[in-house]
């Protein structure tokens, strides 16, 4: 398939080894219904936002960025970063790794301001996590692509996609590649933020940057599955789920199996 726009930039050697290998994956595996996605930017610093449902769609995610001109740059957490030999893969393409719940986690923020004043595209998943919204809805968010954004001026383009959990469930140890599934996704006009960016970033500016990036990113997902989004977007903490990692996993300590051998104890 022909893209919608092409690519201004350059790849590097290590971007386009791995469009050589995903791109005939993912034209063989998906199908792809792609809405609006000339809302992105074709250059200039940018921050792309879109709700996460699988552990795969930061490949669809991306499938959907390239085909529209832009090289993307995910802020990506640090555990698959640091493979020894995937992580070192990703780090040359010009990744962004994030040390979840650590005092690391700034530096991140840090890259991520930097890339975009040098005209980057930076893609962010305001969840932080796959969702734990029992019907994949989005989460409430955290508030670090607000503060990206708002510390750089640059437009803030909510996606939101659908179809990726289809191949791969959040958590689940095996995809379902066949029948093939396809992925919808769809890009939004820029979250307006002006009113906000003159200001103080205090934890309710960010809140409230947040909150309208959260909004518009469901919207989109509402509009692509024809149904109403909850009320009240779920809250991990309320529910008293941990922020990382599975939340299946059972967290209990194992009992310790009795030795077969040896004779009674």
């Amino acid at each position: 398939m022909g893209y919608p726009r092409k690519l201004q930039e350059p790849r590097g050697w290590a971007f386009g080894f791995c469009v050589a290998i995903a791109e005939p994956l993912l034209r063989l595996l998906t199908r792809q219904r792609w809405i609006d996605g000339e809302k992105i930017p074709a250059h200039g610093g940018c921050v792309v936002v879109g709700n996460h449902v699988s552990h795969i769609d930061p490949l669809t995610f991306a499938h959907f960025v390239y085909g529209h001109g832009r090289i993307i740059r995910f802020l990506a957490k640090a555990e698959v970063l640091d493979l020894p030999v995937l992580g070192k893969l990703i780090r040359a393409t010009g990744q962004i790794p994030v040390y979840r719940l650590t005092a690391d986690a700034s530096q991140a923020f840090r890259a991520a301001v930097a890339a975009i004043g040098e005209g980057k595209c930076v893609v962010v998943y305001p969840e932080g996590t796959i969702t734990r919204d029992p019907d994949l809805w989005p989460m409430v968010g955290k508030t670090g692509a607000a503060r990206i954004a708002l510390s750089t001026s640059a437009p803030v383009i909510p996606v939101a996609q659908w179809g990726p959990q289809d191949i791969l469930a959040p958590y689940a140890p095996w995809p379902r590649l066949f029948p093939r599934k396809t992925m919808v996704v769809k890009a939004g006009d820029p979250v307006d933020l002006d009113d906000l960016r003159d200001r103080e970033p205090t934890p309710e500016v960010l809140r409230e940057a947040t909150a309208r990036i959260m909004a518009a990113i469901t919207g989109l997902l509402e509009e692509i599955r024809g149904e109403q989004a909850p009320a009240e977007r779920y809250d991990p903490r309320a529910h008293g789920v941990k922020q990382i990692g599975n939340p299946n996993r059972d967290t209990k300590p194992r009992r310790r199996r009795r030795r077969t051998t040896g004779g009674p104890r």
